[in-house]
């Protein structure tokens, strides 16, 4: 998997804010043929290349829709395939058009004309990758908490909408197909899955830095007498949101809790 991050916060669905309880993941396609994710994703980080036209999502209201998926797959400027999270996977995005954008991560497969074998099997590994990666952060179990668009839409959770079965279809793989190949993939990794801890904060994400800066700064991330922390990666993001939930002030969230306990 080649995990980046791009959080979307000019997009009014960021903006918004508003918490999702992960109750499974939806599996989607852009429905257009361009397989770089500088069209949905940006600005450009040096890695994503330029887009021309300005129409990523990274806007209030992409195409004036109302819009904003949790990832997107697809070709970096280079041609390398890669994943850009685009919202925190806690936060209720707009992908489904039905019930499940307030239980369902969204992550969309940039499209090609449809043809490309080649092409297909690297984002569909990509994304086998990435949904054993969600499924093992929230717990999830990938034969019965994974669905696509279309079949959100024959659930009665999601717009009418074809994604992914339509591309799927034409080389060869069904959804079933892939909540297997994401099982495999996490009984297959089982052996080496150990849990990613940082003990200096620039080892962390560029987004996650200046929350945990201050949290060290305020003593609650406790530092060692060899100037090291101990923080697991499953806690950065969590932390990072409650962050902004606190308008950047988490450091102050403590002192506040033990304010409101003493006025009961």
């Amino acid at each position: 998997m080649n995990l980046h991050t791009c959080m979307l916060t000019e997009n009014d669905c960021y903006k918004a804010g508003k918490p999702l309880s992960v109750r499974g993941l939806m599996l989607h396609s852009t429905g257009a043929p361009n397989t770089r994710l500088s069209r949905y994703v940006g600005p450009d980080d040096g890695l994503l290349g330029m887009n021309q036209y300005g129409n990523h999502w990274n806007q209030a209201r992409p195409d004036g829709r109302q819009v904003c998926a949790h990832g997107f797959i697809g070709k970096l400027k280079g041609g390398t395939i890669a994943t850009y999270q685009t919202l925190p996977w806690e936060m209720r995005g707009w992908h489904a058009g039905g019930a499940a954008n307030s239980t369902h991560i969204g992550v969309e497969i940039c499209e090609d004309d449809l043809t490309d074998a080649a092409y297909f099997r690297a984002v569909y590994q990509e994304a086998v990758e990435l949904f054993a990666y969600l499924c093992k952060m929230f717990d999830l179990d990938p034969l019965q908490d994974i669905i696509c668009h279309a079949e959100g839409y024959q659930q009665g959770i999601a717009s009418n909408h074809g994604d992914v079965l339509y591309w799927f279809d034409k080389q060869g793989k069904t959804m079933d197909d892939f909540r297997r190949d994401v099982r495999d993939q996490m009984e297959h990794s089982k052996e080496d899955d150990t849990m990613k801890t940082y003990t200096h904060t620039d080892q962390m994400p560029d987004w996650a830095q200046d929350t945990f800066y201050r949290l060290i700064d305020a003593g609650i991330v406790k530092v060692d007498d060899k100037g090291e922390i101990a923080v697991q990666e499953c806690s950065v993001q969590p932390m990072v949101y409650l962050d902004r939930l606190c308008g950047g002030q988490i450091e102050k969230l403590p002192q506040a809790i033990k304010a409101l306990q003493a006025s009961e």
